[in-house]
């Protein structure tokens, strides 16, 4: 059952990826010459301590709380992980069918519960409270600009109220091929552990054939 908790912690990572790429996939994030975020390029606020307000200005914590509020990221997170619980739900009862005569009875009914109380206790502010400098640190003012105009649209609507959707049917389709890789892994693991154990076992003594009188 050791797999459950790696699925789910890698259910819960492309649940926070996909977020992110709502925002590296849509037009307006400045990038200069150089290949970097406009805000990591050195500005005029160095040399005269005037914290600069213009769109190459390093977004500010009320520019990413006001982006985090129009997309509605705490609500989509937590719908996001609430379809991938579905997909995860179905592929634990199978892991339980595998091994049902060695558990206890009510060892299903217990997971279930425990996955549910996982996704309904998540720590949603503070997560969204550890993205913001993150957000900060890559995006400028006219990037949170643009994102926020585009998500104020009826596309960016409709891609908020899609994508918890979309994921779920991703993780359902990816859900095959992830329990086949890891079963194979799983069987690599044990096979190698297998032999290792028969190098380090000391080789039998051989009995010495007694001398005659």
């Amino acid at each position: 059952m050791k797999r459950f908790s790696v699925l789910l912690l890698f259910c819960c990572a492309l649940a926070a990826s996909t977020r992110a790429r709502q925002i590296t996939h849509q037009p307006g994030s400045s990038q200069t010459a150089n290949n970097q975020p406009a805000s990591a390029q050195p500005t005029s606020a160095q040399a005269t301590g005037v914290q600069p307000t213009g769109p190459d200005a390093p977004a500010t914590r009320e520019d990413i709380e006001a982006y985090l509020q129009v997309t509605h990221s705490k609500e989509m997170a937590r719908n996001m992980l609430a379809a991938i619980s579905k997909p995860l739900h179905k592929m634990m009862h199978e892991e339980y069918l595998k091994d049902k005569d060695k558990l206890p009875a009510d060892f299903e009914a217990r997971m279930d519960k425990q996955l549910d109380d996982l996704m309904k206790n998540m720590p949603y502010n503070e997560m969204m409270e550890a993205m913001v400098p993150s957000y900060q640190k890559h995006l400028t003012k006219g990037d949170v600009a643009a994102l926020v105009a585009f998500y104020s649209s009826p596309t960016g609507q409709k891609i908020l109220k899609e994508m918890p959707q979309i994921t779920a049917e991703a993780m359902q389709s990816m859900m095959p091929i992830m329990q086949k890789y890891m079963n194979t892994v799983q069987q690599q693991l044990q096979q190698q552990a297998a032999q290792m154990l028969q190098q380090s076992s000391p080789a039998p003594a051989k009995n010495t054939p007694a001398s005659p009188n």
